[in-house]
Formats: C-alpha cells, sequence, structure tokens
C-alpha cells in the first residue's frame, strides 16, 4: 500500500476532533440546516447524480460502442472510479460538516482553490443547463396542441405549398431550429433576444429560485417529486414502448454486443467520462449535501445505494429510450417501403394490395421482366432498418428531435409529449437543486457576503446575475453558445478537480486520518476495496482519462455544428470552424476553474512567506501592551 503522506502543520488546530464533533453537531442542531430523514437525503443525492445525461447522453454512447458492450466498461469503471470518488465527497463533507471551500481550506489553506474551482464550474454549467430547462418548457407548453405544432410543415405566405426550409428537412427538424431557436448561421451573427425563450428562460429561473429560496430546507421538500416522478414516466414510456410495432428491434439493437469496440480506446474514454459526469462529482453539491447528515451517518452504504441507483437509471433509461426510437426507425422503414410500393403500383398500375412488403423484391422482379424500359427509369429509396435505428442522436438532438418525431407517430401525440417534457424538466430541475447548491454554499463560506444579509436575498441575487448572463443562449446564436460551455465548462476542470480531491484527502489529509474518521462515523474502518482504490487504481484512471482527452482534444479541430438552409448537404448541419476569438472564450471556460487551484496555492504561499517575513521583523520591533493586557507589535 501506498504510505506517502505530505506535511501538514496545523491540520488538529483546523478541524474538530471526533469528541468536539458529537459537541458541534448538538451545537449547530439550531443555526445549521439538517435533513428531515434520511429518504429527503438520498433523494436529492439521487435527483442531484442522476439528470439529463443518463437519458440523452448514455443511450448515444451504447449505441456509438457497440451497444452492450459499452456497458461492460462503464460497470467496470462506475466500480474502480465512480462508487470510491463518490464515497470520499459524502465522507469527508460529513466529517468536516462545510461545504466544498470550507472542506478543502480546513484540510489545507493552500487548497481552498479547490473549493472555489467547483464553485466556477457548478456556476458556468448552471447558466447553461437552466437554459436547456427553458426549452423543455416550450417544448411542454406546445405539447397542448391536436395536432402538435411540429408534426407537419407549415405552409408558405402563399399557402400554396410547404415552406421550402420545412419541406427539405422535416417538420421535427423545423419546429427545432427555426420556431423554438430561430437559429442564425454563425456564431458571430448573434441576432436578437428570442422574446418566447426568455419567457421560458424566466419561469425556470423563477421556478428554481423558490425551490431553492432557503437551500435544502425547501429543496428537500421539492425532490419528493422531482427526483421519483421520472421513474414513473419512464416505465409509462416502457410499458407503452414494448406496446409499439418495432420497439424490440430498438432494445435489440441497443443491447447487441459488438465484442470488438472494446479494443477501442475511445469506449473506455467515452465509459470513464460518462461514469464521471453521471455522478456529478466535484461540482461541491455532494460535499454540501452530505455536510447536513448526522455524525455517524453511515455514508459508506449511501455511496453504494446511490451509485447503484444512478447505473441503473442509466441502463433502464437507454432500454425506454431505445424502445421508442426502435418504434420510430420501424415506421420510417414502413413509410420508405410504401413510397417505393407506391412507385412500383403507379408505374405499372397493379391493383392496391398486390405489392406487399413481403412479396416486394418477386414483384419488382417479374415487373423488370414484363417492361424492363419502364421499370429502369423507376427510381427506388433504400430502405434498411438498421440504418435507420443507427440514427442515433445525443443530447438535444434525441430529446428535442428524435424523441419528438417518434412522439408524434403515437396515438394520442400530445399526452406522451407532455409526460417526456414533465420527465426532463423534472430530471433537470434537480440536477439544478445540486448546482445552486455548488455555489450558494462556497459563497457563504468565503464570507463575500455579510452574514447578516438573508439567505433568500443571497439565492435571489445569485438567480438574477445568472437569469442575466444566460440572455446569451437566448440569442439567435444560443444554441451555439450553449454547445461551446456544454463542450468545455463541464469537462477537464471536472477531471483536475476530482483528483485534486483525491489526492488532498489521501495524501495531505492523510489515509490514516481518513480511514480512523470513517471508522467513528460508521463503526468499521474501510475495507481493502476503498483502500486499493483511493490510494491508487481511482486516481489512475482519472489521470489516464484527463491525459487521453487532453490530447484528443488538443489534436482536434474545433468545428461547430451550423444549420444553414443554403448548404448544398442541407438539412446535414454544416461543419464550420470556430472563429479566433472563440479560442479565449474556451480559456475561459476550461482554464479559469482549472488554473484557480494553482493560483490560489501560490498566491497563499508567497503570502505566508511575505508574513514569516513580517512576523521575523517584528521580533525586533518596539512592544507594547494593549487594553487586555497582551502584547502587539508597533514597527
Amino acid at each position: 500500500m501506498v504510505k506517502l503522506k505530505l506535511p501538514n502543520p496545523g491540520l488538529e488546530d483546523r478541524i474538530p476532533s471526533h469528541a468536539e464533533l458529537e459537541v458541534l453537531e448538538k451545537e449547530e442542531a439550531d443555526s445549521r440546516p439538517k435533513w428531515d430523514n434520511k429518504a429527503q437525503y438520498m433523494l436529492t443525492c439521487v435527483g442531484f447524480c442522476v439528470g439529463l445525461g443518463n437519458v440523452w447522453r448514455f443511450p448515444y454512447l451504447c449505441q456509438s460502442h457497440g451497444g452492450g458492450a459499452f456497458m461492460i466498461p462503464f460497470l467496470i469503471l462506475l466500480v474502480l472510479e465512480g462508487i470510491p470518488l463518490l464515497h470520499l465527497e459524502f465522507a469527508i463533507g460529513q466529517r468536516l460538516r462545510k461545504g466544498s471551500v470550507g472542506v478543502w481550506s480546513s484540510i489545507h489553506p493552500t487548497l481552498k482553490g479547490v473549493g472555489i474551482a467547483s464553485m466556477f464550474v457548478s456556476f458556468l454549467v448552471g447558466l447553461y443547463y437552466n437554459t436547456i430547462i427553458a426549452w423543455v418548457m416550450w417544448y411542454f407548453f406546445n405539447s397542448f396542441q391536436e395536432p402538435l405544432p411540429w408534426s407537419n410543415c407549415p405552409l408558405n405566405d402563399n399557402r400554396t405549398d410547404y415552406v421550402e426550409e420545412c419541406a427539405k428537412s422535416s417538420p421535427v427538424d423545423y419546429f427545432w431550429y427555426r420556431e423554438t431557436l430561430n437559429i442564425s448561421t454563425s456564431i458571430e451573427d448573434s441576432g436578437s433576444i428570442l422574446w418566447w425563450l426568455l419567457l421560458c428562460l424566466t419561469c425556470a429561473w423563477g421556478v428554481l429560485y423558490v425551490c431553492t429560496i432557503r437551500g435544502i430546507e425547501t429543496t428537500g421538500k421539492a425532490v419528493y417529486v422531482t427526483s421519483t416522478l421520472p421513474y414513473v414516466v419512464l416505465t409509462i414510456f416502457l410499458i407503452r414502448g414494448l406496446t409499439l410495432k418495432g420497439s424490440t428491434n430498438g432494445i435489440v439493437y441497443l443491447f447487441t454486443p459488438n465484442v470488438s469496440e472494446l479494443a477501442n480506446p475511445v469506449t473506455w474514454l467515452d465509459a470513464g467520462a460518462q461514469v464521471f459526469y453521471s455522478f456529478s462529482l466535484a461540482f461541491g453539491g455532494l460535499i454540501s449535501f452530505s455536510s447536513y447528515n448526522s455524525v455517524h451517518n453511515n455514508c459508506e452504504k449511501d455511496a453504494v445505494i446511490v451509485s447503484v441507483i444512478n447505473g441503473f437509471t442509466s441502463i433502464y433509461a437507454a432500454t425506454v429510450i431505445y424502445s421508442i426510437i426502435g418504434f420510430r426507425a420501424t415506421a420510417r422503414y414502413d413509410d420508405c417501403f410504401d413510397k417505393n410500393i407506391l412507385t412500383l403500383m403507379n408505374a405499372f398500375d397493379l391493383p392496391e394490395g398486390n405489392v406487399t412488403q413481403d412479396n416486394f423484391e418477386q414483384m419488382q422482379q417479374l415487373c423488370n421482366m414484363t417492361d424492363p424500359a419502364t421499370f429502369a427509369t423507376l427510381k427506388f429509396e433504400t430502405c434498411d432498418l438498421e440504418t435507420f435505428l443507427n440514427d442515433g442522436a445525443e443530447g438535444t438532438g434525441l430529446a428535442f428531435i428524435v424523441f419528438t418525431e417518434a412522439i408524434t407517430k403515437m396515438p394520442v401525440s400530445p399526452l406522451w409529449s407532455i409526460l417526456f417534457f414533465i420527465m426532463l424538466f423534472c430530471l433537470g430541475l434537480s440536477s439544478m437543486f445540486g448546482n445552486m447548491e455548488g455555489v450558494l454554499v462556497p459563497l457563504q463560506d468565503l464570507k463575500i457576503i455579510p452574514a447578516r444579509v438573508p439567505k433568500e436575498l443571497i439565492t435571489g441575487l445569485v438567480c438574477l446575475v445568472c437569469y442575466f448572463i444566460a440572455f446569451i443562449f437566448v440569442l439567435n446564436s444560443g444554441n451555439y453558445w450553449l454547445s461551446l460551455f456544454d463542450g468545455y465548462a463541464g469537462s477537464i476542470p471536472l477531471l483536475i478537480i476530482a483528483f485534486c480531491e483525491m489526492f488532498s484527502v489521501v495524501y495531505i489529509y492523510g489515509i490514516d486520518r481518513f480511514n480512523k474518521d470513517i471508522e467513528f462515523m460508521i463503526g468499521h474502518k474501510p475495507n481493502i476495496f476503498w483502500q486499493v482504490t483511493w490510494r491508487l487504481i481511482s486516481p489512475l484512471i482519472m489521470l489516464v482519462i484527463f491525459f487521453f482527452y487532453f490530447v484528443v482534444k488538443v489534436n482536434q479541430e474545433l468545428l461547430y455544428s451550423v444549420w444553414d438552409p443554403s448548404y448544398e448537404e442541407f438539412p446535414k448541419t454544416e461543419k464550420v470552424e470556430y472563429p479566433p476569438w472563440v479560442y479565449a472564450i474556451i480559456v475561459i471556460l476550461a482554464g479559469v476553474p482549472s488554473l484557480t487551484i494553482p493560483t490560489f496555492a501560490i498566491y497563499k504561499a508567497i503570502r505566508n512567506h511575505c508574513q514569516k517575513k513580517n512576523d521575523r521583523t517584528g521580533l525586533i520591533a518596539t512592544s507594547e501592551t494593549s487594553i487586555n493586557g497582551n502584547l502587539k507589535n508597533s514597527s
């Protein structure tokens, strides 16, 4: 076992002893918030960990990396990377009873930057995450119509034909890119603020403020709905999905393993990144949530339960999503076949019902033999079910294009649309609770805002600042900005923060001390699994993921997808290089949180050095007695 421990003078003075901890818990009973019950805490943690990524990123990764084969690296890394870091955050938060800034500055003053970095990431991710909730609300409000507004193309001004952009693409694409985003053709073309999205953004931040107005005292009540309702809706969709034609095609396609993908390093890299992000680690919210627990709460069991629920939810959601995608692919396959059958029937004046999918090839051969010249002029579409199944999408593409198209083909489509967007709203909102906690608690720990300022006012100010900055996402170019934030704000910084967290606990706080803390809290020492993963395996995995991720990103040409009706391959999105000034934005998004850690450590080291110098100077300065009898220096 690795026994290295770096020197850490003054640690005993900065953290309460085990005896003091129990006294502190009683003293803080009235002044510090606490959970009403264990279920409330678990639901909050599950709600924060299980987010939109479980529904729209995990299924896409399964489909991209060999279906069932992707489950193998995902589950291995969930055990070796996700669970150990989750347990570590739960345990250190519960032991030191502080938010992220308080925890890391208690372990060592130079580590305060780790907590500040977590706060920055929570802030940046919260900005765009709540905009996605605003989009969800827009679709939810538009779901109370029959037919759904994205089920048909609108007519042009002359009312003689469909709008050209919609006719070239599809109703769902047109509603998303034009009716919802009214998207520009470049990130440089900002356009104007879209009033309908601004209203939804106002609603989204308003709802979040009401739910987080008094921290866990209010969010703790909201999670009873926001954390449980998505499972109810997923189950309803699974039952409904399994009754639809072709749903099993999607599920079989999802779980059919392509074992050769296991030899692809990108598969393991994506699995590691997905485990990491799906746990919402390094945001600081989980540390804060665990700090409100009783000292003797079993944080080890909590970490295992939350991890199992998280892993199960990812697989369960993928099954539900692909049952619906299987139905959509089968419907498109049938439509494609129907067009080909109609082409053949019209050309050869065949009676209706004579040509079916089963005898189509035989009828083609027969018609070719009857009149080869006419047959040669016919153009048939290529109908391949696997191609339609393979037409996967992730993120907003899955939620607002693929799934909405599938919903339009279902009976009573508005009902399914309402349910689907309620589910996304709950998933997003419960994750935002953790993001807000990751911003508000560090602000209090840093004492930037005076203690006399009411919590309701602080929460309101933070929400208001975020709301105004988020205006950038409701411009015509808003979707491009959101993709930029999503790609860089919550990627490399989180890996760096998580590595610093584990390194700090194991090698600065001291693993032996940490083991004794856990024994005091839960009654037994962490077993060999926790020891090996904390000391060696988990930090190593994070370093490997960071290294490969960094190499991939550095060598990757920075492109973004543009929706341009004048593009020759439209309705495909055009890949365009970012303008040079965007690189400065990327440095701010990924660099500022990451560089906060070493910058603060250097600042603290210089400040300590200067203070020691002043202290030495003070020894030869004249001394005078203060009012209370203590000596004070005057130089």
